[in-house]
């Protein structure tokens, strides 16, 4: 009988990779946190203000969430005075949302806090090895997504 060919979980690009990306949300969550902010409230006005009028669902997809958990969080941020949703929509049922003045303003501060965390975490890189990292992982994207 053939045995199991285990993973070497300290070899395994998948296992590091998740084990990274649990540590960059972890860092994420410390530096947003005292922003009242949590990863997808913040990934949400990021799409927003790189994306503007993006729906519901495109919004869900890119913070990689349910539909239902980016209603909830818009109806919250649409409370707070961060994002506006239009009453009715331009064509089909979509609702396009914007940042608000207020959204800007925080994503601002989010985003710098963000951008210390990406910082700290490539900062045993040098520019060369920043660059193969992003190609690479962007290679990892596409092979699975093929």
């Amino acid at each position: 009988m053939d045995r199991v060919r285990l993973v070497e979980l300290a070899e395994s690009p998948g296992y590091l990779l998740k084990e990274a990306s649990s540590a960059l949300r972890s860092a994420m969550e410390a530096v947003l946190h005292p922003l009242g902010m949590t990863v997808t409230h913040y990934s949400c006005l990021e799409l927003l203000a790189q994306r503007p009028g993006l729906s519901n669902s495109a919004l869900a997809r890119g913070a990689f969430v349910t539909r239902q958990s980016m209603h909830v969080l818009l109806q919250s941020l649409e409370r707070e005075g961060l994002v506006l949703r239009q009453q009715t929509a331009p064509s089909g049922r979509a609702l396009p949302v914007r940042l608000t003045e207020a959204g800007e303003a925080q994503l601002r501060r989010a985003s710098a806090a963000v951008r210390d965390v990406e910082d700290r975490m490539l900062s045993e890189l040098d520019g060369a090895q920043v660059d193969a990292f992003r190609i690479a992982l962007r290679a990892c994207v596409r092979a699975l997504s093929a």
